[in-house]
């Protein structure tokens, strides 16, 4: 008998019949229509009336659910492809056409490649007899992990990659790791370099390191090239450079701007819209601004691109609002330079520069590993490829790849994945129950990555609420939270703005409710036992808690429409496939749940990162 292979439909341009019936149809229509018209439904009367049936890509996509169209058309709103505006006739109906950018994708489709969704071709853990063998030799050292996390540990493969999904004991694993080379192998300290993104992280390992009486040396990639040039400074500049602190900045640019001849207060009201100068001081506005400034010289020169091409393909008041950035960080670089001041990430490219001029002082390790490879840059690669250490262990997980708007890019681990490395695949979670677990692993189908299993099970706690407005929403939280049995420091209150948590947390001062805020740019807090913890969603990853809410989980937040921060989207608009990571960024949010779920809403409806199929999963309630 003849195998026949499995038939699966590529879906990967499905977009592109949108947009070409959108271009075909001779007038512009609502979603309502354009969906009838995809699936071939000549029950919509416009369809008759206007013949619509005759046009060619009518039905073009029949087999697809109607819901997935939907979602289709939204993230192709978001995207800018498709524009959306009011009826000339009547205001309140939203009526679409296809974007100059929906016809030079049409001319020349490239959204596709930078999608993620099927790029990842995940191996399976394979683990021998001779490795079973050597784990019960080890039997006490390797005590309480699972085969996979055993593998990872122990091997003996040169260049591993480890895929350590959410919850799975990533830092146990690199851990251990570090332990079993150091008292084990015998590998000297100074050979084993361990490196972290975060300097919490960094502390975290330290700290763990200690206690198990082990040595390495554990830098972030900052840290690390921090002491490089500290060593060889004298080398590299020939005179004095530090890194610029915010005043710095601050006066960085004032002065840029003097020299553009716009003042600080004309540049805030030009770049931020007036919703988001609302409520906001002047000072916490120059302070976005100028941070917004810097973010874009440093995405620059971490992703290694041409400044010059800064505002290409932009008009109206993008154009202007990138002209006037552009004239800003132009400023800066240069005044940086003259001023000796140096930022985060010219410290890791002049580290760079100095070991390709100056091999022999390239530190040498037996041993480098990399934790949270999923949201490397290209100078952190090309940093780890100077260094070039026999022995490779790099851990991260695709799934949550959330930083490609500051520089990050998913596809290095997902490169290095089909490399000749060991792939090592850790799949079960250790955090959360058996529902959360499973309502997870649906929200991120698309990425077509084998699923987490759990490790235990509980009673079912998961709520989809819908508000009749935000404040209804942030009332119910609130009460939830006063009356809630969960340790404070156990329960997370999660939003995708900043905007969100800083009303959120006004509510709770005012009901004198202990918290903790944590926004993108906040420094690191950790909270006393009786602080609820607000965050960004950005700003949480890594930490879990009992009890988690993700509030505004609205078709505006999910994918966020608005950003807090209007030239960084301008800036990376094309640069990754912007609706994909925040799909991915919502599953960061609800996989920081270990027992209860509340997803929370307001008005209409919801965002379609939670489709039809998901919410059979939720208990739904309505305020």
């Amino acid at each position: 008998m003849i195998d026949i292979p499995e038939y699966k439909r590529d879906d990967t341009k499905d977009y592109l019949f949108v947009l070409k019936s959108l271009n075909e149809i001779p007038f512009p229509l609502g979603k309502k229509l354009l969906v009838d018209f995809l699936v071939g439904n000549l029950d919509n009367p416009s369809i008759e009336k206007n013949k619509l049936y005759e046009l060619h890509n009518f039905g073009i996509l029949k087999e697809i659910p109607e819901e997935k169209i939907q979602g289709m058309i939204e993230s192709l709103i978001n995207k800018g492809l498709i524009n959306l505006s009011s009826s000339m006739f009547n205001k309140f109906i939203k009526i679409m056409s296809i974007s100059i950018l929906g016809q030079k994708e049409l001319i020349e489709p490239k959204l596709h490649e930078n999608q993620i969704d099927g790029k990842y071709e995940e191996k399976e853990t394979k683990i021998s007899e001779s490795e079973v063998r050597a784990f019960r030799e080890l039997s006490d050292f390797l005590h309480g992990l699972n085969m996979e996390q055993k593998k990872a540990v122990v091997s003996k493969k040169e260049k591993i990659l480890c895929v350590a999904g959410a919850g799975t004991g990533k830092t146990t694993v690199l851990t251990k790791r570090i332990e079993f080379l150091n008292k084990l192998n015998k590998v000297r300290g100074d050979e084993i370099l361990a490196i972290t993104f975060t300097r919490k992280a960094k502390n975290e390992m330290e700290e763990r390191l200690k206690k198990l009486g082990v040595r390495a040396v554990v830098e972030t990639f900052n840290s690390f090239s921090e002491k490089i040039l500290l060593k060889n400074g004298g080398r590299i500049y020939g005179r004095k450079i530090r890194v610029a602190s915010y005043q710095d900045k601050m006066l960085a640019v004032l002065r840029s701007l003097e020299n553009l001849g716009i003042t600080f207060e004309d540049a805030i009201n030009k770049y931020f819209p007036i919703l988001q100068r609302k409520n906001k001081t002047q000072y916490q506005l120059q302070a976005m601004f100028v941070n917004d400034c810097f973010s874009v010289l440093e995405y620059y020169k971490s992703t290694r691109k041409n400044l010059d091409d800064f505002s290409s393909g932009l008009n109206g008041k993008d154009f202007d609002n990138a002209k006037m950035i552009y004239g800003v960080v132009k400023f800066l670089d240069k005044h940086m330079i003259s001023q000796g001041l140096r930022t985060y990430m010219d410290q890791i490219n002049d580290t760079l520069n100095f070991f390709k001029l100056n091999k022999k002082y390239i530190p040498h390790f037996e041993h480098v590993l990399v934790d949270e490879y999923q949201d490397v840059n290209s100078s952190q690669v090309e940093l780890l490829e100077l260094l070039s250490p026999k022995n490779l262990f790099c851990v991260g997980d695709p799934r949550q790849a959330i930083f490609g708007w500051r520089g990050s890019n998913v596809n290095f681990i997902l490169d290095l994945s089909k490399e000749a490395v060991e792939v090592i695949t850790l799949k079960k979670n250790y955090r959360s129950n058996k529902d959360i677990i499973e309502f997870m692993n649906q929200s991120i189908k698309n990425m077509k990555v084998t699923d987490l299993e759990h490790n235990f099970t509980e009673e079912k706690h998961m709520k989809l609420c819908k508000f009749s407005s935000e404040e209804v929403e942030h009332d119910f939280v609130s009460k939830k939270i006063l009356i809630s049995e969960s340790p404070k420091n156990e329960i997370f209150v999660l939003a995708r703005t900043n905007r969100q948590l800083i009303d959120f947390s006004h509510l709770l001062k005012r009901k004198k409710i202990p918290h903790i805020l944590k926004t993108d740019d906040s420094r690191e807090i950790t909270p006393k036992e009786n602080e609820v913890v607000l965050s960004t969603i950005h700003s949480i990853k890594g930490l879990e808690a009992k009890e988690v809410y993700v509030i505004g989980c609205t078709q505006k937040n999910f994918p966020c429409r608005s950003s807090e921060h209007p030239v960084m989207e301008i800036v990376k608009m094309y640069e990754y496939d912007k609706e994909e990571e925040e799909r991915r960024l919502f599953y960061v949010a609800i996989s920081r749940a270990k027992s209860k779920l509340y997803l929370t809403y307001h008005g209409r409806k919801h965002t379609y990162f939670i489709n039809e199929e998901m919410k059979k999963n939720l208990d739904f309630m309505e305020f």
